[in-house]
């Protein structure tokens, strides 16, 4: 059994599936410029206009530092997607990547794992989208009832506090809901007519769909020059004391909103096939998008925390937030503006990375035909691209923002964990001259001469080095929280993720000492585990029982029915 749940594609499978699905293709329209864009209409969106309030009251100025972190991690992470991107320039993203590095069980559970990135993650984009429509159709005169901005959980647990805050939004949205057979009809309409426009242009294509992200990544930019411009003149150095007020536990309390901020450069992947030249344009695409971004983000995160006290950025609009302090109206409308068209972008990129990573799964086997069933006229995964909608919308009448924001976050960061693990494996294999073998002279010829290639550095030396100045050097900035770690003074929430990254690390150390493995993806790994560590418990309980159901899922058909077992 255990030999059916780790077989593996190989390349020269891959290479057949390409022309196997000519005939029955998604539309090869999206250029270097189009993918690009993708990326930056993808990371920019919530966590510029949303997130970045919650990580900036969290560890306050000092927030910058845990972007870098993220970046860093995201880096090496981009350049792991990159090199599989250009081996395997087919749909289907880490998926992909997991099922010719991994095996199959793993391909599952990173295309399960997937769907809390691309479809729970919109859930909070929707919600988020819904506030500053909101805001915005309130500062034209118009004035929606609350029982139709608000979700039903956020409204009840407000009217059921103790001491509720009769004012808010929500608590209102409860007195003054009207009822129907007893239930009180509360549901976040605009979060819901969103996820329905964006899944109808999905629905008719890729070509309208890249016209439709080209025009609001230009204007979400040229919106953001203009708060980093206005802002700087408004910065009060004085908020920048203390830079970590709640030290660098506070700080890494901000991991899920911050990382979160960073997903989507990796949803570039599963466009490949609609990409006119995707083993060269995908890695660049990636690429430039994290790298535009990084820079966006460091600088609206000291612009933020420069202009008003970390104490007050707790709120689900920041950048509206401290305009208004400042008394800057006129920049209200505008930033409104700037976030729904954002958060549109991101919407946008996620909803049509869902259905393709379902389609290549139902190419496989692992999930039924149907969804990779292709639109005759539109040629784009129909049925799909149907389902991910509701996968978004149904949710929305029952939960929050607070909950699907952790859910994402350790959702991607295991997916790129096993990215950067699947190309320690491929390198290991390129070193054994096993990677290439049994491919016919063509797959061969493109495999070797990629548009893409991740240097191979030698990580024997240089990642025990690496890490342990990092160590020393971390150490000696934040000696306090060290102690605190080995003096059991901190929690075990916080302490014992810790102590299994400190072990797991010794044993990365081991293995690239004696195998000599690759550096870069090694980086990537560890620094995506060291991500895990600022994880809840409730983070890896709800992901716990999201693997569970998928693994349930997987044993009851997609084993049954998968190619591979066929072929055997």
């Amino acid at each position: 059994m255990l030999r059916t749940l780790l077989r593996r594609k190989t390349f020269n499978e891959i290479s057949a599936e390409e022309e196997n699905i000519h005939g029955n293709s998604l539309r090869k329209v999206l250029t270097l410029k189009d993918l690009t864009f993708f990326g930056i209409a993808a990371v920019i969106g919530g966590g510029t206009f949303s997130a970045i309030g919650n990580a900036s009251f969290e560890g306050g100025p000092g927030v910058v530092i845990l972007y870098i972190i993220c970046a860093i991690a995201c880096g090496f992470t981009a350049l792991c997607y990159a090199e599989f991107a250009s081996r395997v320039p087919i749909s289907g993203s880490a998926y992909t990547y997991a099922y010719v590095s991994f095996g199959e069980i793993f391909a599952w559970v990173i295309g399960w794992a997937l769907i809390m990135e691309y479809s729970i993650g919109n859930i909070y984009i929707a919600f988020s989208w819904s506030g500053y429509f909101t805001n915005l159709l309130e500062s034209i005169g118009l004035h929606l009832p609350e029982w139709l901005t608000v979700n039903y959980l956020s409204a009840a647990e407000e009217f059921g506090k103790a001491n509720p805050v009769t004012t808010s939004e929500a608590y209102l949205a409860y007195k003054n809901a009207p009822v129907f057979g007893g239930l009180r009809m509360i549901f976040d309409l605009p979060a819901l007519l969103i996820n329905f426009l964006i899944t109808l242009l999905v629905y008719r294509g890729a070509k309208e769909s890249k016209n439709v992200s080209n025009a609001m990544v230009y204007i979400k930019l040229a919106v953001i020059v203009l708060v980093i411009i206005v802002g700087a003149f408004y910065v009060d150095i004085e908020n920048w004391t203390p830079f970590m007020p709640n030290g660098f536990t506070g700080v890494m309390a901000g991991v899920s909103a911050v990382f979160y901020a960073y997903i989507g450069f990796d949803a570039i992947s599963t466009l490949s096939e609609e990409s006119k030249n995707p083993q060269r344009d995908l890695p660049r695409g990636m690429l430039y998008s994290l790298a535009i971004c990084t820079v966006i983000y460091i600088i609206l995160a000291l612009i933020l925390t420069g202009m008003v006290s970390y104490k007050t950025l707790n709120v689900s609009d920041p950048l509206a937030e401290i305009f208004a302090a400042k008394g800057v109206k006129w920049m209200l409308f505008i930033v409104s503006v700037a976030a729904v068209v954002a958060m549109t972008s991101v919407l946008l990129v996620f909803q049509m990375g869902q259905p393709r990573i379902w389609m290549s799964m139902s190419r496989d086997g692992l999930m039924p035909k149907k969804f990779s069933h292709i639109h005759p006229k539109y040629k784009t995964p129909d049925f799909a691209t149907i389902i991910t909608g509701l996968v978004v919308g149904i949710p929305i009448f029952f939960t929050n923002e607070n909950i699907v924001l952790d859910f994402t976050s350790i959702g991607t960061l295991f997916a790129f964990c096993l990215v950067c693990g699947g190309v320690i494996i491929l390198t290991e294999n390129d070193k054994n001259k096993n990677s290439l073998k049994g491919l016919p002279k063509k797959s061969e010829n493109a495999t070797s001469n990629r548009a893409f290639k991740l240097p191979f550095i030698a990580g024997k030396y240089y990642y025990p080095g690496i890490i342990l100045c990092l160590g020393a050097f971390l150490f000696y900035l934040f000696p306090a929280y060290f102690k605190d770690l080995f003096n059991f003074s901190v929690t075990n929430e916080q302490r014992f993720p810790m102590i299994i990254f400190l072990l797991v690390t010794l044993v990365l150390i081991i293995l690239a000492f004696v195998k000599n493995l690759s550096l870069i993806p090694l980086l990537g790994l560890t620094s995506c585990l060291y991500l895990l560590t600022g994880m809840s418990i409730s983070n890896w309980k709800w992901f716990g029982i999201w693997l569970i159901i998928g693994l349930v899922i997987y044993l009851l058909y997609g084993r049954k029915h998968s190619l591979l077992n066929k072929a055997k």
